[in-house]
């Protein structure tokens, strides 16, 4: 049997992250990784070996932003592990039916400049639009930066700046009342408010909607936030793929001394009297951990699979109950496209320019049709008549992904992790076949070709991951690859559910860190850093307290 002083339970990007502040404490730790790669929902592989070699892709996510709003890079050093992060510009193409687009630079201004050959108002409207979120967003940094119910730390985090930033959007208290409207509302709502034209409002609900809600939920407005970090701190990928980043935390967790072991499916946390001391993997091997266990594993799966039922009601008889019923999980998630191309698409109807396929292609042709995408899946149907999606060609911003002159397709596409009346059928239940995935796809690439003609006879290859085969292959569960919903009712001091939102749970020696704590999905490490703040918060309480007394009075 193998001792440890922390046992870390996946290899995704923020158990690695979690994992190098605890090494870097000085305590041993071994991470425990169910695929045989590393990395969770942040893989870049060679796909398709044989029809395609030498073309790399990212399994999942591609676009970083919220990385940037936090400080894991720059504490972690990550770039003296190999990490280099190309930053798009321009970030977001949207075209449109009637031949106007949307073209987003990562400059406000720029932007405004390209709105305003369609739309004269509606670019004076986005500069003002835009200043609003950026006030707000470097306004609720500090919140995302630290433990949700540690209020000195997020005290801490303020500096004058972001006091006057989140003072700004607050003002008077009428001021004050119209914010939290403005919350309550949709991010349609909003976006009607503040603009006219359908080629500017159709991007923008599809990137707010990017938090798994339709434009059109009510208490979704924060969605709308989505664009403004594209301008600051700007939309990134690190080169070589999503993978390089899991690459560089690797290094950075190996050269301090952590373990990875990969094929090592976790099935049950030891506890022992009231305490988690260990985990037992599918093989029946045994690890035991001298000080925690840290999960990755969404909440929900965690303490109604993983744990005995008797050891988790000893420490709260409400819990498992809570955890079943309370947490939402809508039926929404992603069929993910990957293609091998000859040359670079070309949108020969919107004046093509190279520079279109640097930051990410948005097929939104108009809310309506962005509410479909993301309506309908929760009800089981998949919308592929008139089909919206995400779109990235990687290879343009770094070409080192790809052999010479070609190039890789990343699709997302929202579909039903269980499809309308083929219940009980098809992978795990849910309805999806071969056939229904290939299907699908087929119609999502046949509205890119309406865009890009030439995408047919450059396809050289392509892989369909359906959402039963992306939920398996990330044990998430319905295949929410957020772990749970980005729902307000869900997110900060309610993320996974009030009593556990701080990273501990009832069980002693047992924390949460992953997509389903605070401050959710998405590439940024903060998770992971949050919740290593708070397990060595806990090894030196009284210390650590006099120590941020201290420096919030000095500051």
């Amino acid at each position: 049997m193998e001792n440890y002083d922390i046992i870390i339970i996946g290899a995704g990007h923020n158990g690695l992250t979690c994992a190098a502040y605890l090494l870097k404490a000085g305590y041993s730790v071994l991470l425990l990784e169910k695929r045989s790669i590393p990395g969770g929902a942040a893989t870049t592989e060679e796909l398709m070996p044989e029809e395609a070699p030498g073309f790399y892709f990212n399994r999942c996510a591609i676009d970083h932003e919220f990385i940037h709003l936090g400080p894991v890079v720059q504490e972690l050093e990550l770039e003296k592990y190999g990490l280099k992060y190309l930053f798009c510009d321009p970030v977001v193409f949207c075209p449109h039916p009637d031949g106007k687009y949307f073209l987003a630079h990562r400059s406000i201004e720029q932007t405004c400049a390209e709105i305003e050959q369609f739309n004269p108002r509606d670019a004076k409207k986005y500069a003002e639009f835009m200043d609003f979120w950026q006030r707000l967003i470097s306004g609720i940094i500090p919140i995302f930066n630290a433990p949700p119910k540690s209020l000195l730390d997020i005290a801490g985090n303020y500096d004058i700046k972001q006091i006057k930033d989140l003072f700004s959007v607050l003002g008077s208290p009428n001021g004050t009342l119209d914010l939290f409207r403005t919350m309550l509302t949709s991010a349609e709502d909003m976006l009607n408010e503040w603009f006219d034209s359908e080629f500017l409002k159709a991007p923008l609900s599809r990137l707010a909607s990017e938090l798994g809600a339709p434009p059109s939920q009510k208490n979704m407005a924060i969605g709308a936030m989505m664009m403004s970090m594209r301008h600051h701190p700007g939309m990134a990928r690190p080169q070589g793929g999503t993978g390089a980043l899991v690459a560089a935390l690797l290094r950075l967790v190996k050269a301090h001394g952590g373990v990875v072991l990969t094929d090592q499916s976790v099935k049950q946390i030891l506890v022992d009297d009231g305490r988690a001391v260990g985990v037992k993997v599918a093989n029946g091997q045994e690890y035991r951990a001298k000080h925690g266990v840290i999960s990755n594993i969404d909440a929900k799966r965690l303490f109604l699979q993983c744990i005995d039922a008797a050891d988790v009601d000893s420490a709260d008889p409400n819990l498992r109950e809570r955890l079943d019923r309370r947490i939402v999980n809508n039926n929404e998630t992603i069929l993910k496209i990957d293609c091998a191309l000859s040359e670079p698409l070309r949108f020969e109807h919107h004046q093509h320019r190279d520079e279109y396929l640097i930051g990410s292609v948005l097929i939104a042709d108009s809310v309506k049709q962005v509410e479909i995408a993301h309506h309908d899946p929760n009800i089981g149907k998949i919308p592929d008549s008139d089909p919206s999606f995400y779109v990235v060609q990687p290879t343009t911003l770094d070409p080192t992904m790809a052999p010479d002159g070609k190039h890789t397709l990343w699709i997302e596409f929202f579909a039903p992790y269980k499809v309308e009346n083929l219940e009980g059928t098809g992978k795990n239940g849910t309805g999806w076949t071969d056939e229904l995935k290939n299907k699908v796809a087929d119609r999502v690439l046949d509205k890119l070709a309406d865009y890009a003609p030439n995408l047919k006879k450059a396809l050289i290859a392509r892989q369909v991951e359906s959402p039963a085969e992306l939920g398996e292959r990330l044990g998430a569960y319905n295949g929410n690859y957020y772990h749970m919903d980005m729902t307000l009712e869900q997110m900060i001091l309610f993320r996974p559910l009030p009593e556990i939102a701080n990273y501990q749970t009832p069980i002693k020696g047992l924390y949460l860190t992953g997509a389903g704590t605070h401050p959710g999905g998405s590439i940024s490490g903060l998770p992971g850093r949050n919740c290593a703040n708070v397990f060595l918060s806990n090894q030196k309480p009284i210390a650590q307290i006099v120590e941020k007394v201290k420096e919030a009075f000095a500051s």
